[in-house]
């Protein structure tokens, strides 16, 4: 393993610079998170050196192309980490949210030279240093959400700020180096990836949902007044540490002076894109990664067209709880939990923070959770209920939290008082072995019909002669259809289903 570049020598004048310059030699090309702590340790010397803004920028900027290519590396290896985050990859995590939040707070103390007494000013730096801060800032949002953990305490106003202050400086729409993004392109990407509800899409997920706010041609508009159906508006307040809220669920108070925009065409931009992806167009010929065409990536667009435009209103008030529950999670541990009860299956405890009567929040007590996935089904039991075999409540897990290693919360959507487990047949391949599938009953008027929850390509919207073999009080055989889709997830599809006659 190749040593890391070591630069303990404290920063006086032209010779702490050239230490400077002497670790990015040896450290150009790397681009481990091992690193980090070093590359962090020349931000904090360069902080301290006494030198003209404009040589300070200019070393700054080199210190940035060199996280970024650590960031760039580190982000894949964030990717389906299991619940709660280990204390080392924590840390590692940590290490670099520090460094790019030195990073931010040093390329916003360079824009004071714009009101240097003497007259001296950036120019054209201003905006290089403000979209660096920005991106700087992107990136800390982005690694909170592949870590299932809230951004920290005033991030969001520092995004804000940046942005406010492009505006005042009049660069916010000028395009960035080779034709990129713009500054408020940049700060619109932010908000719409925070508005899509993050903790809800697994790591992968949210890599699809970057790629597609990048390369979408539909950038929302900011306007001081509201535009587009109120169904699909969202509103900002630049003074507070917040992201955008949607009009429909909360609107401002009389003393803000919000931003809005509207996230109408968007919607129907991913709408059009699942249309063209369902009738046979390869992802790559509309410039979107593979993932676009796997079964997980339709659900992804089929949740972003109704979060883009038209973000649900809550439907019931939430009540404050305290009592336990035991958790299975999984497709299989549940099936094998609901056909035979007296096996041993893998649970854990939680408590019940709250409750409402579409869904719980819970908070892990005791036993594993890495087998939880956001996405993934679930079923829980209260304690008054342990002993009854049929008192399983059947969930889909709708976000996760975890903001320390010893800590992890889950929200979870109800789908049904209960399921029945089953098996999918193949009669027309009797050597292909059966596929465990759980059944949920109608639960009018959310769902008029029974539900079939398998895993993920194996039926589509309209698929024909499935035959069910269940094994309860009586064995049965079931023969139906299904007739939609209800549910998407890299873990689980939700069909809905109906008799189909026998031939």
């Amino acid at each position: 393993m190749a040593k890391t570049p070591q630069n303990d020598t404290p920063v006086a004048g032209e010779g702490g610079i050239k230490g400077i310059l002497e670790w990015l030699a040896l450290a150009h090309g790397r681009s481990n998170a091992e690193d980090t702590e070093e590359l962090l340790r020349q931000v904090l010397y360069l902080r301290e050196a006494p030198i003209a803004t404009p040589q300070r920028i200019k070393l700054l900027d080199l210190l940035y192309a060199h996280t970024e290519e650590v960031v760039r590396s580190e982000l894949p290896r964030l990717n389906e980490l299991s619940l709660p985050i280990s204390r080392k990859i924590r840390q590692r995590v940590r290490l670099i949210l520090e460094l790019l939040e030195t990073l931010t707070q040093d390329y916003f103390n360079t824009l004071a030279a714009l009101f240097d007494p003497q007259g001296n000013t950036l120019g054209n730096g201003a905006q290089t240093s403000l979209r660096r801060a920005m991106l700087s800032i992107a990136w800390q949002i982005r690694i909170h959400h592949l870590v299932a953990a809230p951004p920290r305490p005033g991030l969001w106003q520092q995004l804000h700020a940046a942005f406010r202050t492009a505006r005042r400086l009049g660069v916010e729409h000028h395009p960035g180096p080779r034709e990129s993004a713009s500054i408020q392109r940049l700060y619109t990407n932010i908000l719409l990836t925070a508005i899509a509800q993050p903790a809800s899409f697994s790591s992968d997920e949210l890599e699809f949902i970057n790629a597609l706010v990048e390369q979408s041609g539909q950038a929302p508009v900011l306007s001081e007044n509201i535009s587009g159906p109120l169904d699909s508006c969202f509103w900002i307040d630049l003074d507070r540490d917040f992201p955008a809220h949607a009009l429909s669920r909360r609107t401002p108070g009389s003393d803000i002076q919000p931003l809005y925009f509207s996230c109408a065409e968007l919607a129907r931009e991913i709408g059009d894109i699942r249309q063209r992806l369902n009738t046979g167009t390869p992802p790559r010929q509309i410039e979107l990664p593979d993932f676009a065409g796997t079964h997980s990536g339709q659900g992804v667009l089929r949740r972003l067209e109704k979060l883009w435009g038209l973000p649900a209103k809550r439907k019931f008030p939430r009540r404050r709880q305290s009592y336990r529950a035991r958790l299975c999670a999984g497709l299989e541990s549940l099936h094998q939990l609901l056909e035979n009860p007296d096996q041993d299956v893998e649970l854990s405890e939680w408590m019940v923070t709250n409750e409402s009567p579409d869904g719980f929040a819970l908070m892990h007590m005791m036993g594993s959770t890495t087998q939880l996935r956001v996405g993934d089904i679930v079923a829980i039991q209260t304690q008054k209920e342990a002993g009854n075999g049929d008192a399983w409540h059947v969930c889909i897990i709708r976000w996760a939290i975890s903001e320390n290693p010893e800590h992890v919360e889950v929200g979870l959507q109800l789908l049904a008082p209960r399921a029945i487990a089953a098996r999918i047949a193949q009669p027309w391949n009797l050597e292909a072995p059966q596929v465990n599938a759980l059944i949920l009953p109608e639960t009018p008027p959310l769902r008029k019909n029974q539900s079939l929850v398998v895993s993920p390509g194996l039926l589509n919207e309209d698929s024909r002669q499935i035959v069910l073999l269940i094994e309860q009080d009586n064995f049965a055989v079931r023969e139906v259809r299904t007739t939609g889709i209800d549910e998407q997830t890299s873990s689980v599809e939700i069909f809905p289903i109906s008799p189909e006659d026998m031939e």
